[in-house]
């Protein structure tokens, strides 16, 4: 009897420490708060939980394990195994995917955005340099066009643009600095006190972010139409991380990432329906830029920042112009599948 115990406590414990063994615990690295920004990381984290039955577990911390413009390097040198991070923090640590910042690309929904994205991440320059920091490209945050919030009378022609301190990074402040404008790259964080202090005029934000960081609570005003382009912010994993997953780990999270994008789209979808009335609701109002002071803001903005990032791409060594028209290929082959 006692050596049946022992054998049964034995194979107990061997049970036991087989499972501890099977289970994985990863750290998400995000910041400010949840929010339609980081629905789909949420949704991702449900998602691969259910599909392995509790054995994968994505720990989400909204700041607690770095900060925003830090999460790359974090990545890079395994102080957590996912996170978050945009193109605009570090323009030279993330060369390739700042194609998809280019003012004007004229991408006019989220599922279009997700269409280029997913296309230039899977570009082997794009693997490659990801590669670097020991980060792989899992999937991107899409978000609608910018536009403008600001205070005081609204600026609405090109002369106005003109020495406006303006929160844009990547080719959205390029874009404005074309026309006049002075941008500064404060993180989404950082936005509000920018604003609230007078360090800057305007805001270029997608509308959760105006919501989430509370710059539309210091608008008097809102573009509803400038659309001069928009930020991408990857989700990026660890390499040795995701290499050391089991099969069926890996297999839960490659197989969630398209659902929980869906589920991001549409969440999204849903914000932008009750935008109008959020408007309304703060005493915003709401600013039509005329068509032919766009297509000025495009002419001066979009071919000159266009060429001259292809150049500056070329001249190191990058495929600029191959990126590029792959955008371009992409956005009318998802067009005629549509």
């Amino acid at each position: 009897m006692k050596k049946f115990l022992g054998r049964t406590a034995a194979a107990a414990l061997t049970l036991a420490f087989a499972t501890e063994a099977m289970a994985t615990e990863w750290n998400v690295s995000l910041w400010g708060k949840r929010r339609a920004f980081t629905e789909h990381v949420e949704k991702l984290a449900e998602l691969v939980s259910e599909k392995t039955g509790g054995e994968f577990t994505l720990n989400i911390s909204y700041g607690g394990l770095s900060k925003n413009r830090e999460n790359l390097d974090g990545i890079s040198i395994g102080a957590f195994e996912m996170a978050q991070f945009c193109a605009g923090y570090h323009r030279d640590k993330n060369r390739v995917i700042t194609v998809l910042e280019l003012p004007f690309l004229g991408v006019s929904n989220l599922a279009e955005e997700v269409a280029v994205s997913k296309a230039v991440y899977a570009h082997p320059a794009a693997t490659e340099e990801m590669e670097q920091w020991n980060a792989m490209l899992l999937m991107t945050s899409p978000m609608p066009q910018y536009n403008l919030v600001g205070t005081g009378e609204p600026r609405d022609t090109l002369a106005e643009f003109d020495g406006m301190r303006v929160r844009a990074t990547g080719g959205l402040g390029k874009a404005f600095e074309a026309v006049g404008g002075v941008p500064t790259s404060v993180t989404a964080t950082e936005a509000y006190q920018a604003m609230e202090s007078g360090v800057v005029d305007t805001v270029a934000f997608a509308q959760h972010a105006h919501l989430s960081f509370g710059t539309i609570n210091q608008a008097d005003w809102w573009t509803a139409n400038l659309n001069p382009g928009t930020v991408n912010c990857p989700v990026v994993v660890n390499i040795d991380a995701y290499d050391a997953l089991s099969d069926d780990h890996r297999a839960a999270l490659d197989s969630s990432v398209d659902e929980a994008l869906a589920h991001y789209v549409a969440n999204y979808g849903t914000l932008l329906e009750k935008w109008d009335g959020v408007l309304a609701e703060k005493g915003v109002e709401k600013v039509m830029i005329e068509d032919s002071v766009i297509a000025e803001f495009r002419a001066k903005a979009a071919d000159p920042i266009r060429a001259a990032w292809i150049a500056d791409m070329e001249g190191q060594g990058l495929p600029g112009q191959e990126l590029y028209d792959l955008v371009v290929k992409t956005l009318e082959d998802h067009r005629a599948s549509n």
